[in-house]
């Protein structure tokens, strides 16, 4: 698993920097917190395609596995790829002194960054990657681009080639019409929405955890306020009924 993390790491430790101008149309991720399922496929996915290079710093594996229902066991035996303790924050599997060596800085840590960038944005941004031999990384990606990141995902997804249409009128760069995909990946197109958007379902569950458990507190203080609201209503016509 590190191995193929490695391959990434390059391009994934510089997409914190964030120095190219964003373009392209977001999509609707459509994804839903209240959907355990999801949420244990998309820690599955970015535990094993992004924790080599990205941490969870603000998480830690326990609250990971008691807000997803999973067992602790599980959790260290399929998710902790670190050896760290069940207590102990997700961090990156790659050393941040080798990181610094090997490119320059440490990755950046995503706890936050679908507070920081909205779940559409990464949704997008994980399905807009294409092949351009013209970076130095070999992709391009049509929402963030000139990102210094190959895509994490290319063997679900498969390659995507782009459409160019006219060139820009101020910069004279070509413009991304269109991406189309060339090679097949691992999985359909179909297959592979489901898992950006798991992704990005766990993304940003980890960006604020207390969120699933404020939603299943929420249905039980509209009860607990209509019920009231039925005591008070009960107690007002008892208070009136000698008025009339």
């Amino acid at each position: 698993m590190l191995p193929r993390l490695a391959v990434f790491a390059a391009g994934l430790i510089l997409s914190g920097s964030l120095q190219a101008a964003e373009g392209g149309a977001i999509l609707q991720a459509g994804n839903d917190l209240s959907d355990k399922a999801s949420l244990q496929r998309g820690a599955k996915l970015f535990m094993g395609y992004c924790s080599g290079c990205h941490s969870l710093k603000y998480l830690r594996y326990s609250r990971m596995a008691e807000d997803l229902g999973l067992s602790e066991e599980d959790v260290m035996a399929n998710l902790n790829f670190t050896g760290a303790a069940v207590g102990e924050q997700i961090q990156v599997a790659m050393p941040d002194e080798a990181a610094t060596k090997w490119f320059g800085k440490a990755p950046p840590d995503l706890s936050l960054i679908a507070r920081v960038r909205g779940p559409d944005w990464i949704y997008t941004y994980l399905k807009s990657f294409y092949l351009d031999e013209t970076r130095p990384v070999g992709w391009n990606n049509t929402l963030f681009p000139n990102a210094s990141m190959p895509n994490p995902l290319w063997e679900l997804q498969g390659l995507q080639h782009a459409e160019y249409g006219p060139p820009d009128p101020a910069t004279k760069d070509k413009t991304v019409a269109a991406l189309k995909l060339a090679t097949p990946g691992a999985e359909s197109p179909v297959e592979f929405d489901r898992s950006v958007r798991d992704i990005t379902n766990f993304l940003e569950y980890a960006s604020e955890p207390a969120a699933l458990k404020r939603q299943s507190m929420g249905v039980w203080v509209l009860l607990f306020l209509a019920f009231f609201t039925f005591l008070a209503f009960l107690l007002k016509k008892e208070f009136w009924k000698d008025v009339h």
